[in-house]
């Protein structure tokens, strides 16, 4: 049997942003259409990272988010008004906020497989990032009829190491010394204009080594160039793999000195391949329990390791959307282990865990007076064969009276109540038992009574 100990004088610091995603909700459309608003508040999603928006009509489609299609002619005069269209964008921004979700802000272009056009490299550094800084001030001190939404993140670009099957880059179409030459220009000048804001980048598709990203970290950490935080991604099927990648990206920024830079992880999900049958294959598994699993899993096992915020892609009516039905908008099975996390964050102080099987993930929290904590646990393999499991939860130093109920996500479960048990006053310590399936995942609360 498998056994999870949440120890109250184990607790270590805070439950982090791990339960962040690309994207907000959706509205409802012209014909009274279904809407995920309510649901994506009720998760309480930290923050959303607005990149790709501009790909889904219902955030305005093709005029939203990106800095080449808020500001459509290059030539214009950045210091006008006039030159910009934001309408688009304060509808979206205002319905995500209006979820209680913070925006993470993507400066840049979405991704490009076809026609490529933002994704040009810029004719003019210094005159794109002006732009970028009226779009700042546009959101933030409510230049051109904007708001003060204070909104604090602001990355410089995505994926501008990218690279498709034939050897094309959807995302950048220069060099990679002009991509940190733009780079340095705009972190510098937002900087300067905006120094409590957090500058940084440049969301590069993994954290492992390589010339471009070695090439670009050399010069932020040889220059004292404004970073912030280290933004990449990681797909994969295997969470040792992130684990891996996030140990990897924090060792790269240490090694140069960049010990207080942030490591923010704002694209992941399951892929097990690009191509062919596996790219079908993984977007199945994305919508369904398995997805759900994974994304428990990777939550879990962020939590001890050296990561800021975790950011899932994405939120957005796309093939990639694990949260919500395409059609209807209602809660697919892997919008409920961030339903979960929300009551671990709500609870607040981290209860390291360790169960010893490699297949078993799991996060505990409990509130500052120790009345309340939470285990969310799941029985995550990328092998379909692997066994189903019985797990003791066993909470020590809660004197109770205490209530225990456990929560299933399971083929049939929506994170569902399933027992409750209760346990008297005056034992050391008192365990709970959960019988997982593979890919079940359980939330286990706790409370004083």
């Amino acid at each position: 049997m498998t056994v999870i100990t949440a120890d109250r004088i184990k607790a270590s610091g805070k439950i982090k942003r791990l339960n962040c995603v690309n994207n907000g909700p959706t509205a409802p459309g012209v014909r009274q259409s279904p809407s995920s608003f309510e649901a994506y508040k009720a998760a309480e999603i930290p923050y959303a990272r607005n990149h790709d928006a501009s790909f889904f009509p219902g955030y305005g489609g093709e005029h939203t988010v990106d800095v080449h299609r808020i500001f459509r002619d290059f030539s214009a005069d950045e210091n006008d008004p006039k030159s910009y269209i934001f309408e688009p964008t304060d509808w979206y921004l205002g319905t995500t906020l209006a979820a209680g979700t913070k925006i993470f802000y993507r400066l840049g272009a979405s991704i490009e497989h076809g026609y490529k056009f933002g994704t040009r490299v810029p004719r003019d550094y210094g005159k794109w990032a002006r732009i970028c800084e009226h779009i700042v001030r546009h959101y933030n001190e409510g230049w051109a009829n904007g708001f003060s939404y204070g909104i604090e993140y602001w990355e410089i670009w995505n994926e501008p190491d990218c690279r498709n099957a034939d050897g094309s880059n959807p995302c950048w179409q220069g060099t990679d010394g002009e991509f940190i030459e733009l780079y340095v220009t705009a972190a510098k000048h937002l900087k300067s204009c905006f120094p409590d804001l957090k500058i940084g980048g440049p969301a590069f598709t993994g954290p492992w080594p390589s010339e471009f990203r070695n090439a670009f970290l050399d010069r932020i950490a040889a220059d004292g160039v404004p970073f912030d935080f280290y933004s990449y991604h990681w797909y994969e099927s295997h969470i040792e793999s992130l684990k891996e990648a996030i140990l990897t990206a924090r060792r790269e920024l240490d090694k140069r000195g960049l010990t207080g830079v942030e490591t923010i992880l704002n694209e992941w999900n399951y892929i097990r391949g690009w191509l062919g049958e596996d790219w079908t294959y993984s977007l199945r598994t994305e919508r369904g329990l398995k997805g759900s699993s994974f994304i428990a899993a990777a939550m879990c096992a962020s939590q001890a390791l050296p990561l800021d915020m975790l950011m899932y892609y994405d939120a957005r009516p796309c093939g990639m959307n694990g949260l919500f039905e395409a059609e209807t908008y209602r809660p697919l099975k892997g919008y409920y282990p961030f339903a979960a996390f929300r009551d671990l964050k709500a609870l607040g102080e981290w209860i390291p865990t360790d169960s010893g099987d490699p297949d078993v993930y799991s996060c505990a929290a409990e509130d500052c007076e120790g009345k309340s904590a939470a285990v969310m646990l799941t029985n995550y393999s990328d092998r379909g064969d692997a066994p189903g499991k019985e797990i003791e939860v066993k909470f020590a130093g809660f004197d109770g009276p205490c209530e225990a109920e456990v929560f299933l996500l399971d083929a049939e479960h929506d994170l569902a109540p399933v027992s409750v048990q209760r346990f008297s006053a005056g034992s050391e310590s008192f365990s709970v038992l959960v019988r997982l399936g593979l890919y079940g995942t359980a939330l286990v609360k706790v409370k004083a009574i």
